[in-house]
């Protein structure tokens, strides 16, 4: 079953020092899951200054360009990922937090791990 995850976090991450130990540490994570089929894409996302959002609301669709001051998160990056259960999609999160966790100890944010619908 394919999940997506979602990498949340503020958008003052953007301004901060990513330490090399967790690009490295991410390289070889991500590598190993592409490798073994288990991660099929990853890429983090732009900043919301870059963003534009397409909204239909009573029936008018309006463009809103970025960014998005009053958002307390935005999606950093995202993985789409191809594993047997949910558990181990959530594994892989835990995983891939704990990376964060041991190279940049001050980062905070989260994973949301969602299943996509069947095709």
């Amino acid at each position: 079953m394919r999940y997506m995850m979602l990498i949340k976090h503020t958008e003052d991450y953007r301004n901060k020092e990513v330490p090399a130990g967790l690009y490295e540490a991410m390289g070889e994570f991500v590598g190993a899951g592409m490798k073994s089929g288990a991660i099929i894409d990853t890429a983090g996302l732009k900043p919301t200054s870059d963003a534009s959002r397409v909204r239909l609301k009573g029936r008018t669709i309006t463009v809103t360009d970025g960014p998005f001051t009053e958002a307390k998160e935005v999606v950093g990056g995202y993985a789409l990922m191809e594993m047997k259960s949910k558990a181990e999609a959530l594994d892989y999160a835990r995983q891939f937090m704990d990376l964060h966790l041991k190279h940049w100890p001050e980062f905070e944010g989260e994973c949301e791990v969602r299943p996509l619908e069947d095709q």
